[in-house]
């Protein structure tokens, strides 16, 4: 039978699709999944959005947007499917919020001056929103999913809020060269190390905060520009017929540094 399905702009096309994969004839990988084994796959996505918008790649967006649309129409049908919620109740439930944290937009009253100022209205409204959820400390509701870096300036950002933070970046770079050398006087003791690796991220998230530098952002381009100089010095030594396992670490070293030069 011909599937009388096609692309189109309507969601409740993108709803059907997912209604039959789901469905007794439907895709048994799809029919297979859960909340549990799809939520990396969700994670996953918003990255690639990430990543798109990072490399310019506007054309490219749209699918990499739509994939994880994708991922909120499948676990909203999963939801249906026990009863719990459905796509309707996804929409009502942001819409709500939106317009709940956008008085200033939607409800008459004065916006404030800046970005700063609404910024901080926006926090008011979560506590408010905290305080009708029963939750007692401002850090319960930072997700505990999120990647542990972008975590750790969220928590720091928000125990910011209430005064709990240093009133300088010099005092950081302070704690920071003070974490390193416990490091280093870890020793031999793994755990320990682990511990205090862990507390010297944890300030270098703050340093990221407090220069108004998104530390997960920083990250991802450290690592496309460290792939950037490692394929470099690969083509070097496949040109000149070698491997980087059989060149010692000071030619690579040498082609690193020719690479930096070169801008990449």
């Amino acid at each position: 039978m011909t599937n009388p399905l096609q692309p189109s702009r309507d969601i409740e096309v993108l709803l059907e699709i997912m209604r039959r994969l789901r469905g007794p004839d439907g895709c048994p990988w799809d029919r297979a999944q859960s909340f549990a084994t799809i939520a990396p796959y969700t994670v996953e996505e918003a990255y690639e959005v990430a990543a798109s918008i990072e490399d310019k790649d506007f054309a490219g967006l749209p699918a990499e947007l739509g994939d994880l649309l994708f991922q909120v129409v499948f676990h909203a049908r999963m939801a249906e499917e026990q009863g719990l919620f459905d796509f309707g109740d996804v929409v009502q439930a942001v819409t709500d919020k939106m317009l709940r944290r956008h008085p200033h937009v939607f409800g008459g009253e004065d916006a404030a001056k800046d970005a700063e100022g609404q910024k901080l209205t926006w926090e008011a409204l979560k506590a408010a929103e905290r305080v009708k959820k029963s939750q007692t400390s401002i850090l319960d509701d930072v997700p505990l999913a999120l990647p542990a870096l972008l975590r750790a300036e969220k928590l720091q950002r928000r125990a910011s809020t209430v005064g709990f933070d240093w009133d300088d970046a010099a005092k950081v770079v302070e704690k920071i060269a003070e974490e390193a050398q416990e490091v280093v006087d870890a020793g031999l003791d793994q755990a320990k190390r682990e511990e205090e690796i862990g507390d010297l991220l944890f300030v270098m998230a703050n340093l990221a905060r407090r220069l108004k530098v998104d530390p997960e952002a920083a990250l991802r381009a450290a690592n496309a520009k460290f792939t950037r100089r490692f394929k470099f010095i690969e083509d070097e030594l496949q040109a000149a017929g070698r491997t980087p396992a059989a060149a010692g670490l000071d030619e690579m070293e040498a082609l690193w540094v020719k690479a930096k030069k070169s801008g990449l």
